[in-house]
């Protein structure tokens, strides 16, 4: 039987696209919520083996959400574009086990998330230094700006623009990150 994962985060294309990579590995996502007090809720009645929850959300952060989940047999790990001091010892203190950095792949995020599930004690919060932090943000903001481009110029969806990126990325043997900065600076994707 596949470990069951439960997503909250605010932004639909993560959730898409973490949903993606988690199912095509074998695990069965039971749930998804864009707010932290839907999160709660579903987790509460679902209690999946696992909840992959954003730091920031409407309602409750994903903080909150762990420290209310801590009497659950739940896995909890945040997602987060920060790495502040702060917030990884309020999140140790709510019983969260890892953070994953934003933006993910999944040939870094399958294999942590596998090594959590397997184990049965709380692993140290996976800290990685501020200069890949922050190429991560640089990437996502990219990214995010070119969706909005496509968007815009191509008359389509927020999924259909990632998945645009995504594949052009792939079919050239490059990063996302190049391939946004080709569009914003108004090149052919051909």
């Amino acid at each position: 039987m596949s470990a069951t994962v439960f997503i909250a985060d605010d932004e639909s294309i993560i959730r898409l696209d973490l949903k993606e990579i988690l199912e095509s590995a074998g695990y069965d996502v039971v749930g998804e919520a864009a707010r932290g007090d839907d999160a709660l809720e579903m987790i509460r009645a679902l209690q999946p083996d696992l909840a992959l929850l954003d730091i920031k959300m409407p309602g409750l952060d994903g903080i909150e959400v762990a420290n209310k989940v801590q009497d659950l047999r739940t896995t909890v790990v945040l997602l987060t574009a920060f790495s502040q001091r702060d917030l990884i010892e309020s999140a140790r203190d709510a019983g969260v086990v890892a953070y994953l950095v934003k933006p993910f792949r999944s040939a870094e995020l399958l294999p942590k998330l596998a090594a959590l599930l397997n184990q049965n004690e709380t692993v140290v919060a996976d800290v990685v230094d501020s200069r890949h932090v922050d190429d991560k943000i640089e990437t996502r903001d990219l990214v995010q700006k070119a969706k909005e481009r496509l968007m815009g110029d191509r008359g389509i969806d927020e999924p259909a623009a990632f998945e645009l990126i995504q594949q052009t990325a792939m079919r050239s043997r490059s990063r996302m990150r190049d391939v946004a900065q080709r569009i914003l600076r108004g090149e052919s994707l051909d």
